[in-house]
């Protein structure tokens, strides 16, 4: 049996949870849904990098097949790594500390706020736009795997809001009462998996396959569990 080696950066909820060395979320879910399809194994593996573009590294070097890893498609990547057919749409969210700045709501309401970001992230996009139209502060980049250090910065008061993918965002403060995703900026970023370029005859099962699993309704059972569609820019498409 064939089995597909697909690379995922963690933590990145609810796209990548790795529960007691476990790896699940929406990507593993989907991928093993998808391997069920084709008849293939799925091994899943983590990436650890400081900044997630390091992630398209192991699809250049054959380390693994694909990468699902709620992966916003833009030109720069799409130079370098193949992508599938987008299978859902998101904002970036900005989350807040609620108690020391219960006043920034919306972005006007930004001024002199330091926005962290992930390394590799799309966020920066929006951060340095942010930046140059003054309407923030400054931007403090933390490594990948150091989201952890700036949850707890946000909570601190050391910086005063970050910027990342919305759901992931809201998942990852549900748990910090003092924290807040205030608002969505719509930037309606496309997702896809990556594979190595010259990969197109995996990308074209892998697309068949999730057509096949959005006909018979697995695509929205998995979907519903990990995007709520209440306060989600989700798209079906």
């Amino acid at each position: 049996m064939k089995t597909l080696v697909v690379a995922s950066a963690y933590p990145d909820p609810p796209f990548d949870v790795m529960t007691h060395g476990m790896p699940g979320g929406f990507d593993v879910e989907l991928m093993r849904a998808i391997c069920g399809r084709l008849g293939y194994g799925l091994r899943p593996v983590p990436y650890e990098g400081a900044d997630f573009n390091g992630i398209f590294d192991g699809l250049q070097n054959g380390t693994y097949d694909a990468v699902i890893s709620g992966t916003t498609i833009t030109p720069a990547r799409a130079k370098i790594v193949l992508f599938s057919k987008p299978y859902l749409e998101f904002n970036q969210g900005v989350a807040v500390n609620r108690l020391r700045t219960p006043h920034a709501e919306t972005i006007g309401n930004l001024h002199g706020l330091v926005a962290g970001i992930q390394s590799g992230n799309t966020s920066d996009i929006v951060a340095r736009h942010l930046l140059a139209v003054k309407s923030i502060g400054g931007i403090r980049y933390y490594p990948y795997n150091g989201i952890e250090t700036m949850l707890g910065d946000l909570q601190a008061g050391r910086i005063g809001l970050i910027v990342k993918l919305f759901p992931v965002i809201s998942w990852l403060i549900k748990d910090r009462p003092d924290l807040a995703v205030t608002m969505q900026v719509p930037t309606h970023e496309k997702l896809g998996i990556a594979y190595a370029k010259n990969n197109t005859a995996l990308r074209d099962e892998v697309d068949a396959a999730i057509e096949l699993l959005r006909a018979d309704g697995e695509f929205a059972r998995i979907e519903s569990r990990y995007f709520p569609e209440s306060g989600s820019s989700a798209k079906k498409r």
